[in-house]
């Protein structure tokens, strides 16, 4: 059963936009994108290369958190996508950030873990942030301005060595 899902909710309106999930059949995947068929309509939605190590097989049912972006300036539309919520949170943490609009919060996403951004970001390591691609020195020090008291990091996390971003949910 392939279901598309309008999500109007006011908690979920405000953080994920007009369109929450998509959940359907996956017709092609790659590394930083995905097309969901919905009942017919193939959407394109770009997502980290986080969420596409989570994939199912081309061609089962998938799930996707996700975020509409409409560009203010030229009305273009994007959907990118997410395969867990911590993801997408954090997307939107990245995003709210002067500088980082959405394909730089994709790219930061599939250079470094979750966990690894949190880490990094509570402890306040600025020279780990800026290392990740498309993150200079000046973002990576707005980064930990702005969001390290947002990112729910425990005393011992802020207090603990950064660990390495890129490695820290690898398996």
């Amino acid at each position: 059963n392939c279901l598309f899902c309008l999500c109007l909710t006011v908690g979920l309106w405000s953080s994920a936009g007009m369109i929450a999930f998509l959940q359907g059949t996956l017709t092609e995947a790659a590394p930083t994108g995905v097309v969901i068929d919905c009942h017919g309509v193939g959407y394109a939605v770009s997502i980290p290369v986080s969420s596409f190590s989570k994939l199912p097989a081309v061609g089962s049912q998938v799930k996707l958190l996700t975020y509409h972006h409409v560009n203010a300036q030229d009305g273009t539309q994007q959907l990118f996508g997410f395969a867990t919520g911590e993801e997408r949170e954090m997307f939107l943490l990245l995003t709210s950030i002067s500088g980082i609009g959405p394909k730089l919060g994709c790219n930061i996403l599939s250079s470094a873990s979750v966990t690894g951004l949190r880490s990094a970001i509570a402890a306040g390591d600025t020279k780990t942030l800026s290392s990740l691609r498309g993150i200079g020195k000046k973002t990576a020090e707005r980064l930990v301005l702005e969001l390290k008291d947002k990112v729910g990091a425990t005393t011992e996390a802020a207090q603990a060595p950064p660990a390495n971003p890129r490695e820290a949910d690898a398996v």
